[in-house]
């Protein structure tokens, strides 16, 4: 009787990740840190990944992407997360924008913005939170009228993460006026250098510069960049928000100092305490990524997995901060640096539990879902 474990099939995607991310390390490319999905941008490591067939890996082939599962997706992005890697700038574009346009783009869109995509050469940032509306996506303010040749967009978006670099925005803005405030919004893709685009730095207390502010004046944003029906964004966003918190970035922004804590708790052999301690982070884990796996396979059989995605985003987040908080029972950290690891993984931690909705909003959808015959 073989009690070995089968193979796994994603193994030499998982080889081929390691090996590129440990060249580029050793090169001094790149220093690993903390969310690096979000803070740390290479445009050069993005297209290196493209070139690999590592961007774009669930596209159709006839767009430029692999027609790879999502499963294999999910080994890539496990890989990229736990190295550290500089990934921002191919991330929020790979993830939801690509798929979202390939699910309710029209023929002529999926081929303008796809390709770009999957090359990338498209860098996209997400133009949805808004000043006073806090997690409350619906409250969207900026608004979008018809005009000759395509819309007139004016609002205000807020902590846009790398729109400082991006070439378009994802853009969710107020159409018309209905009974429910999810009514009348509708989805746009828009150039970033379109006249009366204005992007604002926000500078964060270390002086690191990720987010911004974004202010459309008039903005003219082609009929044709419309994703999908005017007025039925709400559903849509809601469906493509299963690709932004169904991933492993919801359970490994943190995994750096996972690693130092791992490293700390085998120097210190008599420590019971610290070793239950890792070993239910660890056990946390594992759960987790079994639930990334459960929500990539949904996605790969056509689903959206809205309430497997929001528990994934809940629970991720809590073991997100609780890494962090084991780190300071070691004592390494008692005077973190902004950039070693604990205290990269600190700055960026008050974000972990806001960005794609915070606990209350997810936890209110999950009840939502729950609550459907």
């Amino acid at each position: 009787m073989n009690d070995s474990p089968p193979p796994d099939p994603c193994a030499e995607l998982r080889a081929q990740v390691r090996r590129l991310t440990a060249e580029w390390r050793e090169a001094g490319r790149y220093v690993p840190r903390s969310d690096s999905w979000l803070r740390s941008f290479d445009l050069e490591f993005s297209k290196e990944l493209a070139a690999r067939g590592l961007i774009a890996m669930t596209y159709p082939e006839e767009f430029g992407g692999a027609g790879r599962t999502h499963v294999e997706r999910l080994a890539v992005t496990e890989e990229l997360l736990r190295a550290g890697a500089p990934v921002a700038a191919h991330w929020i574009g790979d993830r939801q924008i690509g798929p979202a346009v390939l699910r309710y783009g029209t023929r002529a869109l999926q081929e303008e913005i796809v390709p770009r995509i999957a090359s990338g050469e498209a860098v996209f940032c997400l133009g949805m939170s808004e000043p006073e509306a806090g997690s409350d996506l619906a409250s969207v303010r900026t608004s979008a009228v018809p005009a000759d040749g395509g819309w007139l967009v004016n609002g205000h978006k807020i902590w846009t993460t790398q729109a400082h670099h991006a070439t378009h925005a994802y853009l969710l803005a107020r159409t018309a006026h209905g009974a429910r405030k999810h009514d009348g919004l509708t989805e746009f893709l828009v150039d970033m250098d379109t006249e009366g685009v204005t992007v604002t730095p926000i500078v964060d207390l270390c002086g690191e510069h990720h987010f911004n502010e974004v202010r459309f004046e008039n903005v003219l944003v082609p009929a044709h960049r419309v994703l999908g029906e005017p007025g039925a964004g709400w559903r849509q966003v809601v469906e493509q928000l299963s690709f932004e918190r169904g991933g492993a970035e919801r359970v490994l922004s943190s995994y750096p100092v996972l690693v130092e804590l791992i490293a700390e708790t085998a120097r210190r052999a008599d420590d019971r305490e610290l070793h239950a301690l890792l070993g239910s982070l660890v056990a946390r884990l594992a759960v987790l990524r079994r639930l990334c796996f459960e929500v990539a396979g949904a996605l790969d059989a056509g689903q959206a997995p809205v309430q497997r995605a929001a528990a994934l985003k809940y629970l991720g987040n809590a073991f997100e901060h609780d890494v962090i908080e084991a780190l300071r029972r070691t004592g390494l950290c008692q005077d973190p640096a902004p950039g070693d690891v604990f205290g990269q993984a600190l700055l960026a931690s008050p974000a972990f539990g806001l960005r794609g909705g915070a606990a209350e909003v997810l936890l209110s959808l999950i009840a939502r879902q729950e609550a459907r015959p």
